[in-house]
């Protein structure tokens, strides 16, 4: 069962620790089965966080908060996640926020000024990007496509 599931996609130990508990294996067999399959490099943790965390940013503009709160949902401990996540630094996080915010400006552009700034606020804030980084992204592309940013403050429930 276990090479089967990584045979359909990669998986960490603590993934299939849980597949295997949902199927009632002991878990001192299950134990004995992941340690062998981790001895001969078929699970390999740092390996596939580093690979989840390179494509969840890359597809989904992922936070490294968002990445990490991720990872751990698939029991990556937290010191291979803070190995994994030093791969996305602040300009890359950056650069995948603003890219968010000029898709949401686009596909918003007919609507009042405060309803776009509220979308972008809540699309971001769900991708674990701080407000303060929203905020100075929206009111400099907001500038650069000659918007008035009187509106462009984080909304006020926003609670930061």
């Amino acid at each position: 069962m276990v090479l089967r599931r990584l045979a359909a996609a990669a998986q960490s130990r603590g993934q299939l620790e849980d597949a295997l508990a949902r199927r009632d294996v002991p878990p001192d067999v299950a134990r004995r089965v992941l340690d062998r399959f981790t001895e001969v490099g078929l699970i390999d943790d740092q390996e596939y966080a580093r690979m989840f965390v390179r494509s969840r940013h890359a597809e989904r503009g992922l936070s490294r908060r968002a990445l990490g709160v991720e990872l751990r949902r698939k029991g990556i401990d937290d010191e291979t996640a803070a190995v994994a996540l030093q791969d996305v630094d602040d300009d890359d996080e950056e650069q995948a926020a603003r890219g968010l915010v000029r898709r949401r400006l686009r596909t918003t552009a007919g609507l009042e000024t405060a309803v776009r700034v509220r979308r972008i606020y809540g699309a971001l804030g769900r991708k674990g990007y701080p407000a303060g980084l929203v905020a100075r992204l929206v009111r400099e592309e907001l500038a650069a496509e000659g918007t008035d940013d009187a509106d462009a403050g984080p909304p006020a429930d926003l609670g930061d």
